[in-house]
């Protein structure tokens, strides 16, 4: 099994792995002409998302900047948005769905470390994350490995979202936590 491949089943890992660099510069290489060439959103800045975001629905939104590990495991349905400063570590699949906006500084992570600071010299590994369809992510919220937010739910900003929240759920803090259902 490759690295690539043990990375994308949730396996330990080498991240330095020749491939997965030659994927993350891609990516980079990618996000310069974005984030300082295009900086806007256009004909070539949507050019260039197609390329980066090749699973993402068409109609996403990026404002810059934006980075992110690889790019190819962000999926996203139709009408999503990613206001400035978005930081996506997408070592597994991230799973968006429709009519979800992000505010500004919102941070998604797939990727963990061993507890043992010997195997995190060498391994990380990663869970996915996944977000209904209909949410608002508040600005400067993390969204940490391994978190499902169900449908229409609203996380508040600055959250550090480290459990499931379920469908419909107005959830806050940090931890972040659900403080009322939402209609």
């Amino acid at each position: 099994m490759t690295e690539k491949e043990k990375m994308l089943s949730g396996e330990f890992y080498f991240a330095n792995d020749k491939e997965l660099i030659k994927d993350r510069i891609k990516a980079k290489k990618l996000l310069q002409k974005l984030n300082v060439t295009e900086y806007v959103m256009n004909g070539n800045a949507r050019q260039i998302l197609r390329v980066l975001l090749p699973n993402a629905n068409k109609k996403i939104y990026v404002e810059s900047p934006f980075h992110c590990d690889y790019g190819y495991n962000i999926n996203s349905g139709e009408n999503v948005y990613f206001n400035v400063n978005c930081v996506v570590l997408d070592t597994m699949k991230i799973e968006i769905g429709e009519n979800v906006f992000f505010g500004p500084g919102v941070h998604i992570y797939t990727a963990t470390h061993p507890l043992n600071p010997i195997e995190r010299r060498t391994l990380e590994f990663s869970k996915s994350v996944t977000i209904g369809n209909d949410c608002w992510i508040g600005g400067n919220t993390v969204i940490c490995p391994g978190v499902k937010i169900g449908n229409g739910c609203t996380i508040g900003a600055g959250s550090v979202v480290t459990k499931n929240i379920p469908a419909n759920s107005l959830a806050v803090g940090n931890p972040a936590k659900v403080i009322r259902k939402l209609d």
